[in-house]
Formats: structure tokens, sequence, C-alpha cells
């Protein structure tokens, strides 16, 4: 089964690859890796915005996470053609807007990391940072990026 038909098996859709928002480019592949910048959360074509701890919950900041998840691929799908490429997810960091009390930014991360499980299986299983920030581009809950180790065309 590829990784597009788990997509659809899951009732996921691809959203289209979101235009970089400042001087840089979406994804880099050198030395057999797609590096893929930070990407923010679409939910429905809005972007989730706000805090975790303040005014996102822990159930829309796990979803906006897989929302991030759901764009990295759709950008992985622009740039290599087929998720058939990939070969195994490296690395994903997950940057979660929120306060300083809030603790629970590996479970936020969770939303993108158990995407990545679901998509491609143990290939899917990827070394992560997840961290706290005080706020991200465009008031965004969310932001994660990823290294991906591809396949040769």
């Amino acid at each position: 089964m590829t990784p597009e038909d788990r997509l659809a098996e899951m009732g996921l859709t691809l959203p289209a690859p979101a235009a970089p928002v400042a001087a840089y480019a979406p994804v880099v592949i050198t030395g057999g890796l797609a590096h893929v910048s930070g990407q923010l959360p679409f939910v429905e074509g809005e972007l989730v915005k706000g805090r975790l701890g303040e005014t996102v919950t822990l159930d829309d900041g796990v979803a906006a996470a897989r929302a991030c998840g759901l764009m990295i691929l759709a950008q992985l799908k622009a740039a290599l053609g087929s998720l058939d490429r990939v070969e195994r997810i490296v690395k994903l960091g997950a940057f979660v807007n929120s306060t300083a009390e809030f603790t629970d930014q590996p479970r936020i991360a969770n939303g993108a990391s158990e995407l990545m499980a679901d998509v491609f299986g143990d290939a899917g299983r990827h070394a992560r940072s997840a961290v706290g920030v005080p706020v991200l581009p465009l008031g965004a809950a969310v932001e994660v990026d990823a290294i991906v180790a591809i396949r040769a065309d």
C-alpha cells in the first residue's frame, strides 16, 4: 500500500502546498535528504492561531500539529512527485506557541509524529524535538519542520 493509499484509507486529503511567507524554499534536497521548512497548521483553509495554555486547547493543538504534518507531506509530494520516494522520516522539529506554564509540548507534537507513523509505518518513526516558544509566525499555534531520507528517482 502506498503512502497516498494510506492517506485515502484514513480519509485524509493533502492540502495544496503553502507558498513561502518569506525568503526561503519550502523544500531543499541535498545528499539524499529533503529538508522541509517549518510548516504552519491550516485546518479547513484557516490558519490555527493562538497559544497553548491560553487560547488553544490540548486537542486543538494536537490537531494543529497533525495539520502541519499534512502540509509537510504536501510539500514533499510537490518536491518529489510522489510520496513513494520517501525512504524514512528522519526527524521532526515541533515548535509550540505556549505559555511558560504549559509543559505538554511533546503531546502536541504527537499529532505530527503519529501521522508519519500511520502513513509510512516503521519508516515514519523518527527522532524529534518539541519545544515551547513565546510566538510563531503569523500567530500560529504550532510549526513543524522535517528532515526526510529519500530514494533516488
